[in-house]
């Protein structure tokens, strides 16, 4: 049991990364992959896009901007584990959700195979056999292999260390080679006379030269299902923006710019592969020989190391992925299934390595970046369409980052920046269906497989297809604990002192509590319900302070909640005419398996508010609210007992008897009892025909 719980933390966010240092991590890892696109998609671009590769590289740069907006406003927004698909969650329904995490999972494994057999290519520099036929494909096998070993044994903050260490250097590598390029290398005849470099490509090869460098965004998914995990404040994420953008379009123009003088793109052919590792075109270029033949060998190293980087950071994107895919179960259980030693999602590496290992058959990278394509687009698609939607939807929700040039129109302020991307994102969808035959067969196929799989998975397990479902951890663990048996919590908040108790109710329930006990795995969503008049329409302008107190009380119900080991507290807000109806309509749309309410003590005065007796907490909260709740609930309803005034202190070490406990008071000023269960009241929805009134409820 000891191991289990030593090992399930390594699905957790390593203490580095939650002490500040999340500045760093998420560079690293957009950086990883920009980095290592550069060595195996900039021979891609140049082939098609010729004399004009910056300018392809300059256009997917602009295309970077807009996807960096709308992912950093997704992830501020709903600070969750999961990128894409915790935007679409939130912005649609559970399908849309696994359609965008469904694409992600495509891209991880087209990117475990490309960058493993890009790897041989320039692995070739110290032995010859390495860059072609079965040594090649042998080199990357065993790429793989080690890549997926090392993660199902897992990790800890030193790869996040290593990650970073090894991406500063490579992008000083690639700055300098930028630098002397552009000095000594650089022929005004790109701008002036771009035909006397290379042919002139037609408009379907320019546009799919775009495409593929999209292939060089794909870090940005991994990087924003960090969201939650990292701490940094408002000032450090526009830093982290601003520093993003130059780290990422500086590389990406300048080396476009150089290839474009130094390649030799009228002869640039497989045959001679210079297609497969373009930057040692590059350092061929230079003279004299005793420069070049040195910087060949520095670039093939740090290619081989980067692109090694990137192979290991995209099983990591995977199985994180698939594991929160198995977790709300949008794929079987199964198939998310922990090891029983390392708590790593074993099931979805093995899976992911095999596949990976497929696609190497070929033996053709194009075929690969086409396909890659194809998931990127359909991802990226979807995320700007979903911030649009979350726009009209959350108008109010609090937003750390928005993305700028907003304009009103019918009353929502919609961001020109990510309509551009959508516009850009789904048109490169077309042209990648329309352009390349392996997206159009395999990436649709993969699509329909992935939707087949989930449909008949949520229809033959009895759940529906539109709302979230969750699965505890510990049924990924071989582990069982009957008194943590929800996946999912919806906690009702009003911004009273009673909302501690309820969290920490909520809390006890899915968090561990003793040695003998398993690891939680519940997510607690806390929803504020604000009720609007029926004198105003729904979307009438809320009170400044009344936005406040929802803030608050959903920020102080998630401090509350976190302190629980392994409890993810989700936060969200509603307009609704009765907090009853909100309520049961939340539970239903999200699948959540219980929903804890807050119990008032009643009043000793006869005759309620008229005649000086104590309101609830939310006017009707204590008396319609609930009978509504416990009578249409779709699942069980939890009800917490009233304060006590004579109540036993929580044992020493207790989760919850921190600062939260210290100040959470109810409403008599006692606190709560930290013994799981006590003081609450577990309620059925009422059987069929039985008698809603019945005391016995």
């Amino acid at each position: 049991m000891r191991r289990a719980r030593r090992a399930a933390g390594r699905l957790e966010p390593p203490e580095g990364l939650r002490r500040g240092v999340g500045s760093p991590a998420l560079f690293g890892i957009v950086q990883c992959f920009v980095a290592a696109s550069i060595y195996f998609a900039l021979g891609l671009v140049a082939e098609r896009a010729q004399a004009l590769t910056w300018l392809v590289f300059l256009a997917a740069s602009a295309f970077f901007v807009v996807l960096v907006l709308s992912y950093v406003e997704g992830a501020s927004l709903h600070q969750e584990r999961g990128g894409a698909t915790v935007i679409a969650r939130y912005a649609f329904n559970e399908l849309w959700s696994f359609v965008a995490g469904w694409a992600i999972c495509l891209d991880y494994v087209i990117l475990v195979a490309i960058t493993a057999f890009a790897a041989g290519d320039y692995a070739m520099v110290f032995w010859a056999p390495l860059g072609d036929g079965l040594p090649e494909t042998a080199f990357a096998t065993l790429i793989i292999g080690a890549i997926a070993w090392a993660n199902v044994r897992g990790g800890g903050p030193r790869r996040y260390d290593r990650l970073a260490f090894m991406v500063f250097g490579d992008l000083a590598l690639q700055l300098l080679v930028v630098l002397l390029g552009l000095l000594l290398l650089l022929r005004p005849e790109m701008f002036t006379a771009p035909a006397s470099l290379g042919g002139i490509p037609s408009a379907s090869d320019f546009l799919f030269a775009v495409t593929l460098a999209v292939v060089a965004f794909s870090g940005l998914d991994a990087s924003s299902g960090l969201a939650g995990q990292v701490r940094i404040g408002r000032r450090g994420l526009r830093r982290l923006i601003a520093v993003r953008f130059a780290a990422a379009i500086v590389p990406l123009v300048g080396i476009g710019l150089v290839a474009g003088s130094a390649l030799p793109l009228r002869e640039l052919d497989r045959e001679g592969g210079l297609v497969e590792r373009p930057m040692l075109g590059i350092a061929d270029a230079f003279e004299p020989a005793w420069f070049a033949e040195p910087l060949r060998y520095v670039i093939a190293l740090s290619a081989i190391g980067i692109l090694v980087v990137a192979c290991n950071a995209a099983m990591l994107g995977l199985s994180r992925l698939g594991y929160s895919l198995a977790v709300n179960r949008q794929i079987p259980s199964s198939l998310g299934r922990l090891h029983p030693r390392y708590a790593t999602p074993s099931v979805v590496i093995a899976i992911g390595a095999g596949l990976a290992l497929v696609l190497l058959i070929p033996n053709d990278i194009d075929f690969l970046a086409g396909l890659y394509a194809f998931g990127a687009t359909v991802s990226f698609t979807l995320v700007h369409l979903s911030i649009l939607v979350l726009r009209r939807r959350e108008p109010t929700r609090d937003r750390p980052f928005r993305v700028p040039l907003n304009v009103r129109w019918h009353g929502t302020d919609w961001p020109l920046p990510t309509v551009f991307g959508l516009v850009i994102s789904a048109a490169a969808l077309v042209i990648v269906i329309v352009l390349h035959d392996g997206a159009r067969v395999l990436g649709l196929a993969w699509m329909v497989f992935g939707v087949t799989l989930y449909v008949g998975y949520r229809l033959s397990d009895g759940k529906p297809l539109l709302a979230r479902v969750s699965v505890p951890e510990e049924r990924l663990t071989h582990r069982s604990d009957p008194e943590a048996e929800y996946g999912s919590i919806l906690v009702p908040v009003f911004g009273t002192p009673l909302d501690d108790d309820i969290m920490q109710t909520a809390g006890r329930l899915a968090a561990e509590e003793g040695e003998d006990e398993g690891e939680g795995g519940a997510v607690i969503e806390a929803l504020w319900v604000f009720e609007v008049p029926m004198a105003l329409p729904l979307e009438a302008r809320l009170a400044p302070d009344e936005l406040a107190r929802a803030r608050r009380a959903l920020s102080r119900a998630k401090e509350v909640g976190e302190e629980y080991t392994g409890v993810e507290v989700a936060t969200a807000t509603v307009r609704a005419r009765r907090a009853g109806e909100a309520i049961v309509h939340e539970a239903r749309r999200r699948g959540v398996e219980a929903i804890v309410l807050a119990a008032e003590e009643p009043t000793p005065v006869r005759g309620g508010a008229a005649l000086g007796g104590k309101e609830g907490l939310h006017d009707t909260f204590v008396g319609a609210t609930t009978t509504y709740v416990v009578n249409k609930a779709p699942c069980r309803v939890i009800l917490t007992a009233p304060a006590a005034r004579n109540v036993v202190e929580p044992p020493s070490g207790q989760p919850g008897d921190g600062s939260s406990r210290r100040r959470g008071r109810s409403a008599l000023g006692a606190r709560r009892p930290a013994v799981r269960g006590a003081g609450v009241r577990r309620v059925r929805p009422p059987r069929r025909g039985a008698d809603p009134d019945s005391p016995s409820r």
